[in-house]
């Protein structure tokens, strides 16, 4: 028994089904495309990723630059009144 109680030799039968049913030329263009498209999915994941890690980088740089405290004194001008 194999996968849920359909045998080796079963799923060899469906196989033969479905390629003659099909032809190879056929599912062979079938299954390029959903490489492709998966391909496609990939790329556009890592892209909003690697979007995501540049956003939360700014964030973070933007974040350490409000939060810097600068010691100084305040000197302040007298105008001269006339």
């Amino acid at each position: 028994m194999g996968l849920s109680g359909i045998s080796p030799w079963s799923l060899l039968i469906i196989l033969v089904i479905v390629m003659l049913l099909f032809g190879t030329k056929r599912l062979r263009n079938m299954g390029s495309d959903l490489g492709g498209a998966f391909k496609s999915f990939r790329s556009a994941m890592k892209d909003e990723e690697g979007n995501q890690a540049e956003q939360q980088a700014k964030k973070v740089a933007h974040d350490e630059a409000d939060g810097q405290v600068i010691d100084a004194q305040v000197r302040e001008k007298e105008k001269d009144r006339v």
